[in-house]
């Protein structure tokens, strides 16, 4: 039966999606919503300029209407499926107003990085405060052994940390046609296999909801791309894979089985610490995807290598969890 539901998901959000795209991709192209490429990235890409972003939309009602109608069916909506759509569509929204002011308002930088900053803060402390009411334990647990630390009120810091953090990590990595959608499909995937070994179906099921509409958005984003996620997709699934985690008490394990989202967030921290400290690049571009097709690797060559990394740590991740 868990099969059949877990099939059913995925298949409706593959085809929400699929079936949205068409439709909606030449509206955002009559309205102008095209990307704006920068200047200072490789030279390859000015040949997106124009391209329809904030597909994420398509993404955000797909998981959206995907999770209710099979929570509702085949299960009870709960406090966790209420959190998991809170956070997606908040991060969603938040992003979508930074693509909207950059596309439609023409103001390159969309949102300042302060006041993104405070809408995830916010959003997170109220995911916190919620999750706070169901007794949630608030202790860590480490792979690999039986210990876990307690956190106490601090994990209210930890939770602003990573879903923030996360949010902004899947963000960071979505600058190559498809590698967001693919990294994030095995990832969530990876997390619906986790979800039902604890028996969480709920979560099961909203992760396979993500599965399904970024495999949907995936036709239409690969190389080369007919639209873009934007910030409203690459925000709201940072921030859902982050909240998943949490809910299944697996936020440690996150590093591995986001590992891809994990390194690009690194590349980018090393190249400014170095370039400040010793004027002195590591990468020649970051995040490090950028690095490799500026050494002659081609795009779907970067992004395919990278889908093969996010692979073999999810089944790191799902060897530890299950059989370990």
């Amino acid at each position: 039966m868990l099969v059949q539901v877990m099939f059913f998901t995925i298949l409706l959000g593959f085809l929400i999606t699929v079936l949205l795209s068409p439709i909606f991709i030449p509206f955002l192209r009559r309205l102008k919503f095209g990307q704006s490429i920068r200047e200072e990235g490789p030279k390859s890409h000015q040949k997106k300029t124009g391209t329809p972003t904030m597909g994420g939309v398509m993404i955000l009602l797909s998981i959206i209407v995907t999770t209710l109608v099979m929570t509702e069916k085949f299960s009870e909506p709960t406090v966790q499926t209420f959190l998991l759509l809170f956070v997606t569509f908040g991060f969603g929204l938040l992003g979508f107003l930074d693509d909207f002011i950059k596309v439609v308002l023409k103001r390159n930088l969309g949102l300042t990085s302060k006041q993104k900053l405070i809408g995830q803060i916010l959003i997170s402390i109220v995911f916190y405060f919620i999750l706070k009411q169901t007794n949630f334990s608030t202790a860590l647990e480490i792979p690999f052994t039986n210990y876990s630390f307690e956190l106490g009120y601090f994990y209210a810091l930890f939770i602003v940390f990573w879903l923030v953090g996360f949010s902004n990590a899947v963000n960071l990595t979505d600058g190559l046609d498809g590698l967001v959608s693919g990294t994030t499909a095995i990832a969530f995937g990876t997390f619906a296999v986790l979800a039902w070994n604890q028996s969480q179906f709920e979560v099961s099921i909203f992760s396979v909801a993500v599965v399904g509409a970024v495999l949907g958005f995936l036709v239409f984003n690969a190389h080369p791309a007919k639209v873009f996620m934007g910030d409203t997709g690459s925000l709201a699934l940072g921030g859902a894979i982050a909240s998943i985690a949490i809910l299944t008490k697996l936020e440690i394990i996150l590093l591995l089985i986001g590992g891809v989202f994990v390194i690009e967030t690194l590349s980018v921290i090393l190249q400014v610490i170095s370039f400040k400290t010793t004027g002195k690049r590591i990468f020649r571009m970051s995040p490090l995807h950028h690095h490799y097709e500026l050494i002659g690797w081609s795009e779907w060559r970067v992004v395919v290598t990278f889908w093969s990394v996010g692979l073999l740590f999810a089944i790191i991740g799902i060897y530890i969890e299950v059989w370990l």
